[in-house]
């Protein structure tokens, strides 16, 4: 199993350490209250990424419109979106939203899914990356075809909920043809920091 992961991409290095040892007091430098234009444009573009959100009108109970939204500023130009002191979506200068586990779990439909065989579950909460073998052997499956650089859900073999979410680093139809090399930027899995941080208050 060892030889389906690797080592991180440099994009997501310091976020993968950071949400790893996340906490309040160490990895959040500032909390902003962003203005009402910059909340509308944070919730469209959740939605353009997210449409299933925007489709079942999740969006206004993750964000509703009246709710204050507060951005946590952490290290390597992270920004965590939160409501109510609770993280809900992060990003880095030049990537997309990604949803919090906690929110994936609830939402489960809102990302595209990819799976990983048993072996490599230990690798992939740990942090390491994921090499395109460890979704195209046996157990693992590729549920949506996506591009390349876009946000997925990983799920293992025989478990019901996500353990990570990812960033593709080649599409789902290279990481099937050249199946070598990284697949998948892992960003954040369960029993980081930051599912362990509920509330960033």
């Amino acid at each position: 199993s060892q030889r389906r992961l690797g080592g991180r991409a440099r994009r997501f290095d310091g976020c993968v350490a950071m949400f790893r040892k996340f906490s309040k007091q160490e990895s959040v430098s500032s909390f902003a209250q962003v203005k009402t234009s910059v909340q509308r444009g944070i919730r469209a573009n959740i939605c353009a990424q997210y449409p299933i959100l925007e489709e079942g009108g999740t969006i206004d109970l993750l964000i509703p419109k009246k709710e204050n939204v507060v951005i946590a500023k952490c290290e390597g130009k992270i920004e965590i979106v939160c409501v109510n002191n609770v993280p809900l979506f992060y990003k880095t200068r030049d990537t997309p939203y990604f949803p919090t586990l906690k929110i994936l779990h609830k939402y489960p439909q809102m990302m595209p899914k990819l799976r990983v065989d048993t072996g490599a579950i230990k690798f992939v909460l740990s942090g390491a990356n994921i090499m395109c073998p460890g979704l195209t052997s046996p157990g693992a499956t590729i549920h949506d075809e996506v591009d390349k650089e876009t946000p997925v859900a990983i799920y293992a073999e025989n478990k019901e909920h996500a353990l990570a979410i990812g960033y593709t680093s080649m599409s789902t139809e290279e990481i099937r043809t050249v199946n070598q090399g990284v697949g998948v930027e892992t960003i954040h899995c369960l029993n980081d920091g930051l599912w362990k941080n509920n509330h960033l208050e």
